[in-house]
């Protein structure tokens, strides 16, 4: 991996924007894979700016997100597809049908995680996935356990992930998901490229054990160390 270290969030930010934005401009109809959460917002701020003001053409590119809420409708403001929209695909000038997240209302999970894997092999796969991590090494929806899931898969979210997510749900437990849809590992490692950002010293521990010696689904982020083109931005504040 290459682990790059700046002393600022407005630092990663602008750079993992440049990383997004050369990937764009080098392949106009380049496939880029999304994360959710408070770490890539101001990334996409940055990428917004760079099609308002430099002319970042969005108009060919094709996303698919990483995961979405399983029982959340598209409309409910902490819907992941709320997220997008409210904090990057409302602010530059991609199509609305190039916009991919899994669908958590499906009538047949099951089913449209077999989908979903479909129209990304079906896109010729993610040329740059973005990607945060949790506090216990997970990616996307990836929860430590036995085993390394390959494929989209349905998941059921761990009490620390759901305590985690509270805040965005009135602080009741009751409202918040318990389950959601995810790129598997296999999938995330199909990614041509992939850009990880960590913010914060508490995330310190989960990045010295995604970079330890040891692979391990106790630390799912671990199998990055298999990927040939993983860059990792860091910084503490």
């Amino acid at each position: 991996m290459k682990i790059i270290e700046v002393d600022s969030y407005e630092k990663m930010s602008a750079l993992a924007a440049d990383v997004i934005a050369a990937q764009v401009i080098t392949k106009p109809h380049a496939v880029l894979g999304f994360a959710t959460g408070s770490t890539p917002i101001g990334t996409y701020v940055a990428l917004a700016k760079k099609c308002r003001e430099d002319g970042l053409d969005f108009s060919d590119i094709t996303t698919f997100n990483l995961d979405e809420y399983c029982a959340l409708e598209i409309s409910h403001p902490q819907s992941y597809y709320a997220f997008m929209w409210e904090n990057l695909f409302s602010h530059i000038n991609i199509k609305k049908e190039n916009v991919h997240l899994p669908n958590g209302m499906a009538a047949d999970i099951d089913k449209e995680c077999e989908n979903y894997e479909k129209m990304i092999e079906e896109a010729g796969g993610v040329d740059l996935q973005l990607l945060g991590i949790g506090h216990n090494g997970h990616i996307g929806f990836n929860e430590p356990g036995d085993s390394f899931i390959s494929a989209t898969h349905r998941v059921d979210l761990t009490q620390r992930t759901i305590e985690a997510n509270c805040r965005f749900f009135e602080n009741d437990l009751n409202k918040v998901p318990k389950q959601a849809i995810t790129m598997g590992i296999g999938t995330i490692m199909k990614a041509k490229n992939i850009l990880m950002l960590i913010r914060g010293e508490d995330k310190l521990e989960a990045m010295k054990a995604m970079l330890a010696k040891e692979v391990h689904p106790s630390c799912q982020a671990s199998v990055l160390q298999y990927h040939p083109n993983v860059t990792v931005i860091y910084t503490a504040n």
